[in-house]
C-alpha cells in the first residue's frame, strides 16, 4: 500500500498541543455491532483510515495504534509525519519507524478524528503470513478508552454502546463484575496461579492480542519457576523480532470465581522480554485462550470487566502437537473443473488430428501456499526429518489450499495418536512423511 505523506502543519506541531479523540458515535443508535474474523483466537476487523479500510488486530495490550503490511495497490494518507524508533516484545534492537498526527479512524457509525498513528517500515514485521488473513495494524487503547465495548467471542461479533443511551445495569445482569486497574493506558487485573501447588498472586496484563492462554516471566518473581515438564517453542513474532521460551502446564488458574484446570502457560525467555517496560509487579499476561471461554465487556471509564461463560468455557487446552508452524507465503495459480461458458475462464484445446479440436474451459483461482518457518526440535516433525522451508502439498490426502492456515493449525492440534500424512515439496521434489501426534503435557 502506497503511503502518501503530507508534511502541511509539520512547523506548527512543536508548539500545538493536539488532542487525541477516542471513538465517537456518529449514529443515534443505541448500540453499534461490528462482525470480526476469530483466527488463532485473535479478533480481526476493519476500520478505515483516512477513508481507506484496512484490516486490524484488535489489542488491548498496546497503547497506540500502529501500521504495517501494507501493499502497493491502494493510497492512505498521513499527515504531519516524523521518523522514530519503536521497541517491544522480540529478541532483537529497536525499527524503524514514523509518527503521524492528525489522522481520522473511523466504522460503523464511530469516528476517531486526530488519532495519532504508528507506521513499522520495516516489511519483514508481517501478522499476515503467520494467520493466514491480512492484517495491517493493530489498535488498542483508543479503541476501548471512552466506550463499553463487549466482545462476543461465540457470535464474532464487537458491540460498542451509545453512551447517552447506556443501561449498564440492564446489559451486564448476567455477568460477572471484576474489578480493573489502567496503567499506562493498559488494562490488569488481580488472578491467582498455582505452579506445583504453590499458589501465586499475580497481577496480569489482560492482552487481547496474545493467542495464548497465559504468559509468565520468569524473571519477575522467584516464585515463578517453569514446570519440570516442559518444552521449547516459539512464542511468535513482537515489534522487536521473534519471541521464544517454554511451554507448560500449570495446577490452576483463576479470576475471581472462575476456575481453569491445567492450563497451558508459556514462559517468555528474557532476551525476547528485554524491551518490554514492565508496570509495578507485573507477572505476565492473559490471552485469547482464556477470554474466548466468554463474553467479555470492558469498562475502562469504571476500571471493570465484565465475564460471562460461554460454551467454550469447559474445553481442554491443546497445542500444537506435530511441532511445525507454518506461515501463509504467496498464492498459486490452481486449475479448478471444467465448466461450461465461462467468457472470464481459461480455453484448453485438444486436437485429435482428424478429428474436430474440442475445447474445454476451466477456472483458474489464487490459492494458498505454505511453508514450514520453524520446527520444535524432537517433535514427531523434527524426528521423521521434516524441515524448515518445506512447502505444504497435501495434508491427510488433502491438497493444502482447501485449508486455511487456521484449519490446519486446529489438524495438527487436534487429537493424541491422530495420523498425519504430509506431502510437501523440498528444493522442487515432492516428499510424502507420516507421523502421530502426541503430547509430552
Amino acid at each position: 500500500m502506497k503511503l502518501i505523506i503530507s508534511m502541511v502543519g509539520l512547523l506548527l506541531c512543536c508548539t500545538v498541543v493536539f488532542a487525541q479523540d477516542a471513538f465517537n458515535f456518529t449514529t443515534k443508535k443505541k448500540k453499534v455491532g461490528i462482525p470480526f474474523q476469530l483466527v488463532n483466537n485473535l479478533i480481526i476487523f476493519p476500520i478505515k483510515v483516512n477513508g481507506v479500510q484496512l484490516n486490524f488486530l484488535l489489542d488491548t495490550g498496546v497503547e497506540e495504534t500502529i501500521l504495517f503490511s501494507l501493499e502497493e495497490n491502494d493510497e492512505v494518507q498521513l499527515y504531519e509525519t516524523e521518523k522514530i524508533m519503536l521497541k517491544g516484545l522480540g529478541n532483537q534492537d529497536a525499527v524503524e519507524g514514523l509518527k503521524s498526527k492528525n489522522n481520522t479512524l473511523s466504522i460503523n457509525g464511530l469516528e476517531s478524528k486526530n488519532q495519532e498513528v504508528l507506521v513499522i517500515l520495516d516489511e519483514t514485521f508481517n501478522f499476515s503470513s503467520s494467520l493466514g488473513v491480512v492484517v495491517n495494524g493493530i489498535i488498542g487503547y483508543h479503541f476501548f478508552e471512552n466506550n463499553f465495548v463487549k466482545i462476543d467471542y461465540l457470535r464474532k461479533k464487537i458491540f460498542l454502546y451509545n453512551p447517552l443511551k447506556l443501561d449498564k445495569k440492564k446489559i451486564t445482569q448476567r455477568y460477572k463484575a471484576c474489578s480493573i486497574t489502567i496503567e499506562k493506558r493498559k488494562p490488569y487485573i488481580s488472578s491467582m496461579v498455582r505452579i506445583m501447588e504453590q499458589p501465586i498472586q499475580a497481577k496480569l496484563l489482560l492482552d487481547t492480542g496474545n493467542s495464548d492462554a497465559i504468559w509468565l516471566f520468569q524473571n519477575k518473581s522467584s516464585n515463578i519457576s517453569v514446570p519440570e515438564k516442559n518444552f521449547e517453542d516459539f512464542l511468535g513474532r513482537g515489534f522487536s523480532g521473534d519471541i521464544f521460551g517454554k511451554k507448560a502446564r500449570v495446577s490452576d488458574f483463576s479470576i475471581e470465581s472462575f476456575e481453569f484446570n491445567d492450563p497451558l502457560v508459556a514462559f517468555p525467555d528474557t532476551l525476547s522480554i528485554k524491551n518490554v517496560k514492565m508496570v509495578d509487579k507485573r507477572l505476565g499476561s492473559i490471552g485469547g485462550e482464556i477470554f474466548r471461554r466468554f463474553s467479555v465487556i470492558f469498562d475502562y471509564l469504571d476500571n471493570t470487566i465484565y465475564l460471562q461463560k460461554n460454551e467454550n468455557y469447559d474445553a481442554p487446552f491443546h497445542y500444537n502437537m506435530s511441532g511445525i508452524v507454518l506461515h501463509h507465503t504467496g498464492v498459486k495459480w490452481v486449475q479448478g473443473n471444467k465448466i461450461k461458458d465461462n467468457p472470464g475462464s481459461n480455453t484448453v484445446k485438444i486436437d485429435f488430428g482428424d478429428e474436430t479440436p474440442i475445447e474445454l474451459k476451466y477456472k483458474f483461482e489464487l490459492m494458498p501456499v505454505y511453508e514450514i518457518v520453524s520446527i520444535r526440535k524432537d517433535s514427531p516433525a523434527d524426528r521423521i526429518g521434516l524441515k524448515k522451508g518445506d512447502v505444504l502439498l497435501a495434508i491427510n490426502g488433502i491438497e493444502s489450499y482447501k485449508y486455511s492456515l487456521q484449519d490446519i493449525n486446529e489438524i495438527l492440534k487436534s487429537q493424541e495418536g491422530r495420523n498425519i500424512i504430509i506431502e510437501v515439496e523440498r528444493k522442487n521434489v515432492p516428499m510424502k512423511y507420516k507421523f502421530k501426534l502426541e503430547t509430552i503435557l
